[in-house]
């Protein structure tokens, strides 16, 4: 059995329990997903099968990757990741991977690329509280004094100053799934996952 799978973010809502409560949830589109290439320990020195996710048209791939596509005969996809597997055999090129893997009450890994925020300031950043609102003080969103005295007389490594944020890869580990709508490969996360609406994301069943 494979334990992940890629897809894309559709957004985020909400569900209602039996009981009335409120759940706020994540809607990820999973697949369907397609193995393009297999590859075995004997040869890679690794087992794993290589899955695409998301068709694109020929048009936009050169010879070569339009050649690797041929061989699963399942046309050119615009997202590939691979997977590690134990067993190769139980699987076979262009063979189908949909939704049907999760079940409700699983824990799921989803990774991601975050939102980018462009170049921001100490204050939003890294949660400075900034300097005083009275009058006569002159700092109120800069990062104050970063520099030592005299030794070693410089900035040191690692302080937190203004710069890029977010566009970074994220994890969120053991996110529960709520429910699964197979017939349109649609999973519900309880809570919040890594990018913004149709951002590319990869899925896998916590071990």
């Amino acid at each position: 059995m494979v334990r992940g799978i890629l897809g894309k973010k559709i957004g985020a809502t909400r569900v209602f329990r039996e009981n009335g409560e409120s759940v706020p949830v994540s809607v990820l589109e999973v697949g369907p997903c397609y193995i393009i290439q297999i590859k075995r320990i004997e040869k890679e020195g690794y087992n794993a099968i290589q899955i695409g996710f998301q068709p694109k048209k020929d048009k936009g791939l050169n010879k070569p990757v339009l050649g690797h596509f041929k061989a699963a005969g399942k046309g050119g996809h615009a997202f590939l990741q691979e997977i590690k597997v134990d067993d190769v055999d139980s699987f076979e090129l262009g063979q189908e991977i949909t939704s049907e893997i999760f079940n409700v009450g699983d824990l799921v890994n989803v990774r991601g690329i975050s939102k980018g925020r462009g170049f921001t300031g100490v204050v939003k950043r890294w949660g400075f509280s900034g300097g005083d609102t009275s009058h006569g003080c002159r700092s109120h969103k800069v990062p104050g004094s970063i520099g030592a005295s005299a030794t070693p007389s410089r900035v040191m490594k690692g302080k937190k100053l203004p710069g890029r944020m977010g566009h970074q890869r994220v994890t969120v580990k053991n996110l529960k799934v709520v429910d699964v709508i197979k017939e349109k490969n649609l999973i519900l996360l309880k809570g919040a996952v890594p990018g913004s609406r149709g951002s590319f994301l990869r899925v896998e069943i916590s071990a």
